[in-house]
């Protein structure tokens, strides 16, 4: 057996109230990554901000290659070769990208910081990569990408033993992605122990030698990579992969959105044309950059209209402002919930409430009544199954899944008739999804209008009347019934040239 290079006993760390781990074990051998897997609050942040130095546990033991050692902080474990590239960036944004990159490891030259000797060293890092940014750039002016790219960048320092990363491709390309799989398996050749956090399947199959299990702070047990997913589900839930999915409505006739030949000024989106039905659940699917989210935030106003034309219950809204087509009818719910969703310092109750204030029990008039809106607030997260059901919690404090619940309930607050919903559980857990598809299916059987744009197939194959399937900015297929398959949408997704949908009669 190879010999373990980390490996922590019986760790245990208590908040008040909480016990986020309960006498776990862990181990992690050279050479091997070890995917951590479980529901949002099953511990899996709390273990690896141990391990990486950002906490400290209130029990057990932490082990580095054979030694017992206490971390005094991050700057320690890196000491000992453990990095970790967190979903919350740990990048300085004033700063730019070499500076970024070599922080805490400055090269001098006669007492000084030798910033040519930086920007040289982080040029080499990333092309070692093949990540394309430019050194000199501040951090503040990249894309989630580019940063996810320059964590990863960082992380891969020349003593690392020990890589931790936490749903890193969650804001990578599909081609970046590759990259980063690429990366993974030539430091699983260089005996780096890697820590996997994914809520991904498929990338738990295609990298993984083992996978331990969390559930409520406890360890479940560890399996091998190549253990069945229903399998895996199961043991991080108690349920069945049968049982995620609700039974789909009898879909209704009546269109409420009509997109025709639209495209977009930046010619993310060309020529397309789809329709949203009442009581349908409609599924846009496409590989990252495809078209498909641009297309969507296209019909609220978020994108501009080149050509081409958007209808809301036959109504031209072409180009309109998402005031205006919020007026309508339509909701939307934003894919990076942390940039363009919540207010995270602030309490989820404004999240939710903000943009329906003005309307009745929380306002009378031009006052807004507080009472009422706390009132309103606590009942929709109450049927989110928010957890903690508080809702003056700044929304930060919350899970990713407890924080797509409480962005969720914001558009079912405004009771419209087409929701517009782009990658409603990214970053989610299986118990999550469950809450989110059953209210979505809900939606569907109270008669509005869903869109779910999403990168999970299994979600397109399970959760959608019809599909519109996305390939370089056209849509290649409109799918229903049985040929909403795997092979059909993959096959469409590679598509490259005239599109297979040209109109809708």
């Amino acid at each position: 057996m190879t010999e373990p290079v980390l490996r922590v006993r019986g760790l245990t760390k208590k908040y008040p109230g909480v016990t986020a781990l309960d006498r776990v074990d862990f181990e992690l051998r050279r050479g091997e990554v070890h995917a951590l897997f479980g529901e949002n609050g099953a511990g899996k942040s709390t273990l690896i901000s141990i391990i990486s130095g950002a906490q400290h546990p209130d029990g057990g033991t932490i082990e580095v290659g054979g030694r017992a050692v206490e971390l005094s902080g991050v700057a320690a474990a890196r000491g000992l070769g453990i990095s970790a590239v967190f979903q919350e960036f740990s990048l300085m944004p004033t700063m730019t990208v070499a500076e970024n990159l070599v922080m805490g490891s400055e090269p001098g030259r006669f007492g000084f910081v030798d910033r040519r000797r930086i920007r040289r060293l982080a040029r080499e890092r990333l092309e070692e990569f093949g990540f394309r940014i430019a050194p000199d750039r501040l951090v503040e002016t990249l894309s989630r990408a580019e940063q996810q790219m320059v964590e990863i960048a960082k992380a891969f320092r020349p003593e690392l033993s020990v890589l931790i990363l936490d749903e890193p491709t969650a804001s990578l390309t599909d081609e970046e992605a590759e990259r980063l799989f690429a990366l993974v398996e030539e430091a699983r050749g260089r005996g780096i122990g890697i820590i996997y956090i994914t809520h991904r399947m498929a990338e738990i199959r295609r990298l993984a030698d083992r996978v331990t299990v969390l559930r409520d702070g406890r360890l479940v047990t560890t399996v091998p990579g190549d253990t069945p997913d229903e399998q895996l589900i199961n043991l991080m839930t108690g349920r069945v992969v049968e049982d995620l999915y609700p039974e789909l409505p009898v879909p209704g006739t009546g269109v409420m959105l009509a997109a025709r030949g639209l495209t977009t000024f930046d010619g993310s989106v060309r020529n397309a044309s789809f329709e949203l039905r009442a009581g349908e659940i409609v599924g846009f699917a496409g590989l990252m950059g495809s078209g498909k989210s641009a297309a969507a935030r296209a019909c609220f106003g978020l994108e501009r209209v080149d050509a081409g034309t958007v209808t809301v219950a036959g109504q031209d809204l072409t180009g309109a402002k998402p005031a205006a087509v919020m007026k309508s009818g339509v909701v939307y719910l934003p894919s990076d919930r942390k940039q363009e969703g919540l207010f995270l310092e602030r309490p989820l109750r404004e999240t939710v409430t903000l943009p329906w204030l003005r309307r009745a029990p929380m306002s009378a008039g031009p006052l807004l009544r507080p009472g009422r809106e706390r009132a309103v607030a606590g009942d929709m997260l109450r049927r989110m199954r928010l957890s903690p059901a508080d809702p003056e919690r700044p929304a930060a404090s919350y899970s990713g899944g407890n924080q797509q619940k409480g962005l969720l309930g914001r558009a079912l607050l405004g009771e419209c008739t087409t929701y517009l919903l782009d990658e409603p559980t990214v970053g989610v857990d299986v118990g999550a999804r469950v809450t989110i598809y059953e209210q979505i299916v809900a939606l569907a059987r109270a008669g509005s209008a869903v869109l779910v744009v999403s990168s999970e197939l299994p979600e397109i194959l399970h959760l959608c009347h019809r599909v519109y399937v996305f390939s370089h900015g056209q849509i290649t297929a409109e799918l229903i019934g049985a040929d909403i398959n795997e092979e059909t949408i993959l096959r469409h997704m590679m598509h490259w040239g005239e599109p297979a949908v040209k109109d809708i009669a």
